[in-house]
């Protein structure tokens, strides 16, 4: 060890655990052909090779507790080309499946190398993809989509970065209700103590009932397979605007209760499932003051609060099975009465602040284990980070998507969903002995969303 090393933060520390080990995995599709030397050089040149988690790695000291280590970053080793042949030879596999098939194995089989800074690049050249490969004890989605568009420029003006001050920011006038201040309170504190007592119980025996896309302990080493659900933000927007204080996650939340509905519908024998049955996800939410992307410059420093690294808290967000018929819109309004509450509670710090405390005084491994069962005991993962709204570049390559996924869970499906340019792709990981049909659920939460804008425009024009 050396007098320079810094040691991992708790949560950087969770994800190095067995049970929680995480690799994100970036997919980014652009216009033209990749120049490899050309993105070398962009990358080289870029402020992903001088920031400092990114040109370390990570050394255990003579007590077995992990520290970041700085090198010097050789930025080929950290390139690997694939060529057409080494992903498919199945001509008839359009670019996306074939990405997303790459990306479905990486999920289960390919850990990153401890012998280099834990980041790397690999370039489907054929396929026009480049996929960025990150370690979760990196940082946390907002940090790093913050990091990657501070790469970028925008495409009508390459002499600028990306926005990224204020987006996703949420407005505080929801909050100036009519309620008192001592009713409010109550209710924070009736939420936070109902909330905190289930994580409780999640980690010891409380658990989902079992469904036909139920995951459990070790479901994580199971063959995987990759789906894109494709949306539009305005799509959203037209359903948020018919349901009062509704937001865009209020929305996707209806769009995942009614697409699980409608999939399980397909999946589960008649009268097999009980109307109003509970499906509880896993979220993390983003914990700094300033909520959305943050500014790169003041995630670096550390003064100004933002804080770099993995600043987030666990939600746990139940949805409900209700059958085929139902109006799709009161998927929207339940998710939102759901998520109202959550917002009112402190879950999320909550969790955070457990989290590190059994990190500090009962080490990773007791932490991994609880993390572990919470995730064993549930049906889902969801995560959604908002990306720049305007078209972007990189090294002048116009870029066409931007869609993340992960290593795999103990869930047998995880939702990660990334907005871009007025678009959304949602990447669905799921267990493909349990769910054999990604594409299948895809279209289940595209066709809801569907249905619900067909809905609300109804409503809009009467």
């Amino acid at each position: 060890m050396t007098d320079v090393d810094e040691p991992l933060t708790p949560a950087g520390r969770l994800f190095i655990q067995p049970e929680m080990d995480q690799v994100i995995n970036c997919a980014v599709s652009v216009d033209d052909s990749i120049d490899v030397d050309a993105v070398k050089l962009e990358i080289s040149n870029s402020i992903l090779v001088k920031h400092p988690r990114f040109s370390s790695i990570m050394v255990k000291d003579s007590c077995g507790r992990e520290r970041w280590r700085k090198v010097e970053v050789n930025v080929d080793e950290h390139f690997i080309i694939r060529r057409e042949s080494q992903i498919t030879d199945d001509p008839s596999i359009s670019d996306e499946d074939a990405v997303n098939d790459y990306l479905a194995d990486l999920s289960v089989s390919t850990p990153l190398s401890l012998s280099k800074p834990l980041w790397e690049f690999h370039l489907l050249l054929a396929h026009k993809y480049a996929v960025l490969r990150l370690h979760h004890s990196l940082g946390d989605g907002i940090s790093l989509m913050s990091m990657f568009l501070s790469c970028c420029r925008r495409a009508d003006d390459p002499n600028q970065r990306p926005t990224t001050h204020g987006i996703g920011a949420s407005s505080s006038s929801n909050d100036r209700k009519i309620w008192s201040l001592l009713t409010k309170l109550l209710k924070v504190i009736w939420y936070t103590l109902v909330y905190v007592i289930e994580f409780a119980l999640r980690t010891l025996w409380l658990k989902d009932k079992r469904t036909a896309i139920s995951g459990g302990a070790g479901v994580e080493l199971w063959p995987r397979k990759l789906a894109t659900a494709k949306f539009k933000i305005d799509d959203m927007k037209t359903v948020k605007k018919v349901i009062p204080n509704a937001t865009i996650n209020d929305v996707l939340f209806g769009i995942i209760s009614c697409g699980l509905s409608r999939y399980l519908d397909l999946r589960s024998p008649k009268a097999a499932l009980k109307e109003g049955l509970q499906l509880t996800g896993a979220a993390m939410i983003n914990l700094r003051k300033q909520s959305g992307l943050q500014d790169f410059s003041q995630l670096m420093d550390s003064k100004k609060g933002a804080r770099w690294g993995n600043k987030f808290g666990m939600l746990l967000l139940p949805i409900y099975y209700h059958k085929g018929g139902s109006d799709p819109l009161q998927f929207v309004k339940r998710s939102k009465a759901m998520i109202d509450k959550k917002k009112l509670s402190l879950e999320g710090p909550c969790s955070y602040k457990i989290g590190n405390f059994v990190m500090s005084f009962f080490g990773p491994k007791l932490a991994g284990v609880l993390n572990y069962r919470i995730l064993s005991n549930t049906t889902f993962t969801i995560s959604n980070v908002i990306g720049p709204q305007e078209d972007i570049t990189f090294g002048g390559n116009h870029i066409s998507s931007v869609r993340v996924t992960s290593s795999s869970l103990p869930h047998a499906i995880t939702m990660h969903m990334v907005s871009y340019a007025g678009k959304a792709d949602m990447q669905i990981s799921v267990a493909k002995d349990i769910i054999p049909d990604p594409k299948v659920l895809a279209k289940c939460f595209q066709d809801a969303l569907l249905e619900m804008k067909e809905a609300a425009t109804t409503i809009a024009k009467s």
